[in-house]
């Protein structure tokens, strides 16, 4: 695996490869999981050169303390993405993406980026758009590979390639979780194995809400709030169910086949969040 620190030394190969070489690309922030070496996978199985970068964006948080205490984990991190045989680390610094001014550009994301995370990370998505934006004009991939897990971020990405006009087909990687259900983060590494265990809550109010789908929302959001309440452990955020399209919130079962139910709770002070398709 080839390593690049700086954009005009991977610039610079990538300008090498032939234009039948496909790129596959998967954004993270380090401290890699299964999860991560999934989108790797499915990068591997479908292009030419897979490219991962670790890249701890700074403008996507609206949390200074949530940035500070954020997992760091490099060289596991490389001995994961060696194991998988992946093509291309790019490990940047942050003037190396942002070089003398480090703030987000505000992107006409549209609706899709004002409920559940919009509203509780104000800044939140300007900061993802600007750093996927800056990534996608040094690699120009022609496939980028995103989890479901943060379903909200993975439309807004959507959102971002087709108002920027580019040709990049986005992929969405099915979530892969722990043994009790709760989906895999980088965050989980700030978890106690007690607390892991206490979070398969997450997972089993999402279940719950899915096979009682002919219940009303109402009447599904009461029992989740319940169970968060019984649990002092848990403080829950939001229980919301959307239109996967749109991320618009909605309260009663309508003709829309493409929903999801979305859950944000902290423990710990550490916040985790998880959905299901239904």
């Amino acid at each position: 695996m080839q390593i690049f620190n700086e954009k005009k030394y991977l610039v610079k190969y990538l300008s090498t490869l032939s234009k039948n070489q496909s790129i596959g690309f998967v954004a993270t922030m380090g401290s890699l999981h299964s999860g991560h070496l999934s989108l790797i996978q499915s990068s591997k199985s479908t292009c030419s050169i897979t490219i991962c970068s670790i890249f701890i964006n700074p403008t996507q948080f609206n949390n200074i303390e949530d940035f500070k205490n954020y997992p760091k984990d490099y060289i596991n991190d490389v001995k994961l993405l060696e194991n998988i045989d992946c093509d291309i680390l790019y490990f940047p610094q942050t003037k190396d993406i942002y070089e003398e001014k480090i703030e987000s550009r505000k992107y006409d994301l549209g609706k899709i980026a004002e409920n559940l995370e919009g509203e509780y990370r104000p800044g939140h998505f300007d900061g993802v758009a600007t750093v996927v934006d800056k990534l996608f004009n040094i690699i120009k991939p022609q496939v980028a590979f995103f989890g479901e897990k943060d379903l909200q971020q993975l439309q807004v990405i959507r959102t971002l390639v087709e108002i920027t006009n580019r040709n990049i087909d986005i992929v969405g990687v099915k979530t892969i979780r722990e043994s009790n259900g709760l989906a895999k983060s980088s965050r989980n590494k700030l978890l106690s194995k007690e607390q892991i265990k206490e979070s398969a809550i997450i997972f089993k109010c999402l279940q719950y809400c899915k096979l009682n789908k002919d219940s009303e929302i109402k009447d599904l959001k009461l029992y989740v709030e319940n169970q968060f309440l019984k649990n002092k452990k848990f403080t829950l955020e939001y229980i919301e169910f959307i239109e996967i399209n749109n991320f618009n919130k909605i309260t009663e079962w309508g003709e829309c086949k493409t929903n999801a139910i979305c859950i944000a709770a902290y423990i710990n002070n550490v916040r985790l969040i998880d959905n299901i398709i239904l």
